[in-house]
């Protein structure tokens, strides 16, 4: 489940995933997704390529680089720390505060190709699923409760 972090940690060790990491995808669903009020908000998925959970799922009003550390930095210490993080080109992600807070952590972040959603497919799909199946399908009356 999308957001479960005891599960998530829980899959990850049955897996092995702390002797094999790959690395998390992190992307940030963005459309027309709103709140009863009008507001629209994005969300930040941090999902772990290796186990297919989603440590942290961080809705927002807007995304800089430092809610995207912030983010990063919790997700981490839940599953642990990533080889590799593959991201897109957002401006959240093409940061120095990102890019420090990676070199800090001997993270190296892989950027996929403008215009190529493919290169970070499941994260695609994991957030095509996100909107199918909470966002399209629920009505949301604060940040909180999205």
């Amino acid at each position: 489940m999308p957001g479960d972090q005891a599960a998530c940690h829980a899959m990850a060790a049955d897996r092995g995933v702390h002797d094999q990491r790959q690395g998390l995808a992190g992307e940030v669903v963005d459309g027309a997704h709103q709140l009863f009020d009008g507001r629209k908000i994005r969300i930040l998925a941090i999902i772990d390529t290796f186990s297919r959970c989603s440590p942290a799922l961080d809705p927002r009003f807007a995304y800089k680089a430092c809610d995207v550390v912030q983010t990063l930095e919790l997700a981490s210490k839940a599953v642990g720390y990533p080889r590799v993080i593959r991201v897109d080109n957002g401006p959240e992600f093409v940061s120095r505060d990102l890019d420090l807070w990676a070199y800090q952590r001997g993270v190296i972040l892989d950027f996929s190709r403008p215009g190529k959603p493919t290169d970070n497919a499941f994260a695609e799909s994991f957030n095509g699923k996100v909107r199918a199946e909470c966002l399209n399908t629920a009505w949301f009356m604060s940040l909180d409760d999205a």
